[in-house]
């Protein structure tokens, strides 16, 4: 159960951070910035993986930044979608 609060409470965060880096904060809500930080958590860790580190480990910083890292690469791809 702690785990899922965790994914949730780094998944808003990583997802409102990185719609504050990809200017698009206005677009989106809470529910939204959950969703794609916590994908951005799940494609960050793929990244990662792929490059030989380690990908989402917790509630630290590092995950943070692998979230972030993510929710940046979604956004831009959807981004591009939309255009």
């Amino acid at each position: 159960m702690i785990n899922i609060l965790v994914w949730i409470i780094v998944g808003a965060l990583a997802g409102w951070i990185a719609s504050k880096i990809m200017r698009r904060d206005a677009e989106m809500g809470a529910l939204a910035n959950i969703v794609v930080g916590i994908l951005g958590a799940i494609i960050g860790g793929f990244i990662m993986n792929a490059l030989g580190g380690s990908g989402f480990t917790g509630f630290n910083l590092y995950s943070l930044l692998v979230a972030i890292g993510g929710a940046v690469v979604l956004l831009f791809i959807v981004g591009l979608f939309r255009r």
